[in-house]
């Protein structure tokens, strides 16, 4: 009788208790800011990868359609982001013995301008930086598009976290 009791017990802890997380990140106050602007980023930088501007417009939207209630607007928007890449570029790392480098990176620089129509204070203008290295060995022709992936990635979410993330 008191293993029934006991085991009765912890079925009614634990379904009395239950503990909530949410993991979107976004610290919206959606009462207040309803809408978002994301303009295109131009490509300008010097060595231009044709597709590099498309394919982080597209991840940028991605990133604020999936996670936030934001809706899309083509101008004026509560919260308003624009910004250019300005750097695309390759240099050789960890210089071997035989003067060849062992490894390349791929360094992407881009220029954001973030507007918060309802909190002006949020305002920003910054230049983020993301890279990620690859064998020499390889061609960067075999490797570009998984770099420019990873880098778009990373630069997306960087965006999202200190606009929508206020981190």
């Amino acid at each position: 009788m008191q293993k029934y009791s006991f085991i009765l017990l912890c079925c009614f802890l634990f379904t009395a208790c239950t503990i909530s997380y949410k993991f979107s990140g976004a610290s919206i106050d959606y009462s207040k800011t309803k809408t978002i602007t994301i303009n295109d980023f131009p490509n300008r930088a010097s060595l231009v990868n044709p597709l590099l501007s498309q394919q982080f417009n597209e991840a940028l939207k991605d990133i604020y359609t999936k996670q936030t209630r934001l809706k899309p607007v083509s101008k004026d928007g509560d919260m308003e982001i624009s910004g250019e890449i300005t750097g695309y570029y390759l240099t050789p790392m960890a210089i071997q013995s035989d003067a060849l480098a062992a490894e390349t990176r791929l360094t992407v620089t881009i220029r954001v301008s973030y507007m918060n129509r309802k909190m002006p204070s949020k305002d920003f203008e910054r230049t983020l930086t993301a890279y990620q290295n690859f064998p020499s060995s390889k061609l960067f022709t075999e490797v570009q598009n998984e770099l420019c992936k990873l880098i778009i990635e990373e630069l997306t979410e960087t965006i999202y976290n200190q606009t929508a993330a206020d981190w």
